[in-house]
């Protein structure tokens, strides 16, 4: 089982990453990732018929020893998706936890579990903390969706992990800024922009931003906020000053004056008061900032703030990026539904860092060629009592490559003589059911 042709020649930039013999190998995991029930190697392989052709170690040892870097696979992807982006470049980040089993697990440890916890009690779970970033996209096809697409990962290791591992700790915060670094330097003349919640909001990540890179994010209600430190007068004594005075807090701007408007985000239209100002955080006296406050007047959510180095952007702006953010959120959904990204078992360093991060690049990959070609294939089924969906899914679109891998497999021959027409047919629907 091979992927169809026109998936194949969209990976052909990506050979450069590994060697002939590797990347031949990577293809065929790839087939099998996008069929097998359950995304291990061994399952991977039998999706993709390759058992037999070569020794089974040969697939294990693509992500435990192979030569390449799965920095330089998700360059490379970034590139492609770059190459089609007008403007800023925005940028998404934040992590999620895979769950998994096992004391031996390189990297494995207890970390918080958003999923089974709740505002009252906050639960653990031991498996593995992704730090992704990804490129935000809207597609010309779809000028009102964003697609978030994964291009770089990071294994974030706890003190006790760190320590067992014989590794040094390092927080995700540094983990992001790392990633950050790595992405604006592949476009120096580019400016890009990050949109990430309050756990990569603080000082770790404002302070150590690249040049060419701005950031919106989340602010506390309580935040102490400065104006701009005023001019120093000629021949005064003392160290000049770092801030000027003391803003009212983003709690204390809803109470003292708001104005009423109406948003579009998340789908939804929201009636809210908000207020924003132009201010400077304690962290960061000499980094203006935009602070917008906002109180929901339905829905029974509670008042939130937000902040953006952008700061002559409007306060509708800064929401409407920030809301772009969930679309990683997304993809974190798709790729664990859809592509087992919590699957993969295996358990060396070099294994446990480079499997599972390709589940969400295959993500990225599946939306890049629907985008470009799989959308001419795409064929939505009849459900009348479904009458909401407007756009394809993830789902959709790893249904619908699936379907025309089966289709151009099967009908590569040429059928001819009398009912030709229906043995054709039938063999179309046996492959959107096997999609």
């Amino acid at each position: 089982m091979s992927l169809v042709t026109s998936f194949l020649v969209m990976l052909q930039p990506l050979a450069v990453a590994m060697s002939a013999p590797t990347f031949f190998n990577w293809t065929t995991l790839l087939a099998g990732w996008a069929f097998a029930p359950r995304r291990t190697v061994t399952g991977m392989m039998l999706a993709a018929g390759a058992v037999g052709r070569k020794h089974h170690s040969t697939f294990h040892r693509l992500f435990a020893q192979a030569q390449w870097s799965l920095d330089h696979l998700g360059l490379l992807v970034f590139d492609r998706i770059a190459a089609g982006l007008e403007g800023d470049i925005f940028l998404a980040l934040d992590d999620t936890l895979a769950r998994k089993r096992g004391l031996r697990v390189f990297g494995a440890g207890m970390h918080h579990d958003p999923l089974r916890s709740t505002r009252n009690m906050a639960l653990m779970n031991w498996g593995h903390s992704w730090v992704v970033v990804g490129v935000i996209v809207r597609f010309k096809r779809w000028p009102e969706r964003a697609f978030c697409l994964p291009i770089l990962f990071r294994l974030y290791l706890n003190k006790k992990s760190a320590q067992r591992d014989r590794r040094q700790y390092r927080t995700r915060p540094e983990l992001a800024v790392e990633m950050l670094r790595i992405a604006c330097r592949r476009r120096v003349n580019r400016r890009f922009h990050v949109l990430a919640d309050s756990a990569y909001g603080g000082q770790s990540v404002l302070n150590e931003l690249p040049k060419n890179c701005d950031l919106t994010s989340r602010l506390l209600m309580n935040a102490r906020l400065y104006d701009a430190p005023p001019e120093r007068k000629p021949v005064t004594a003392g160290r000049p000053r770092k801030r000027g005075v003391l803003l009212p807090t983003p709690e204390a701007m809803l109470r003292a004056r708001a104005r009423r408007v109406t948003i579009d985000i998340y789908g939804r239209h929201d009636k809210v008061r908000l207020c924003d100002c132009e201010a400077r955080v304690h962290s960061a006296p000499t980094r203006p900032l935009r602070v917008v406050a906002v109180e929901p007047l339905i829905g029974g959510r509670a008042c939130q703030a937000f902040y953006s180095t952008c700061s002559q952007a409007a306060a509708e702006q800064v929401l409407s990026w920030y809301a772009m953010r969930w679309s990683l959120e997304v993809a974190f959904h798709d790729s664990k539904q859809s592509l087992g990204f919590e699957q993969p078992q295996g358990w060396t360093r070099r294994a446990v860092e480079r499997t599972a991060p390709m589940a969400m690049l295959l993500y990225s990959l599946v939306v890049l060629w629907f985008a470009a070609e799989g959308h001419r294939h795409y064929r939505a089924y009849k459900r009348p009592w479904y009458t909401t969906k407007v756009h394809a899914s993830f789902a959709d679109m790893l249904a619908t490559l699936r379907r025309e891998t089966i289709r151009e497999r099967v009908l590569a021959l040429p059928l001819t003589g009398p009912g030709s027409r229906k043995i054709a047919q039938a063999l179309e629907n046996l492959a959107a059911l096997a999609a």
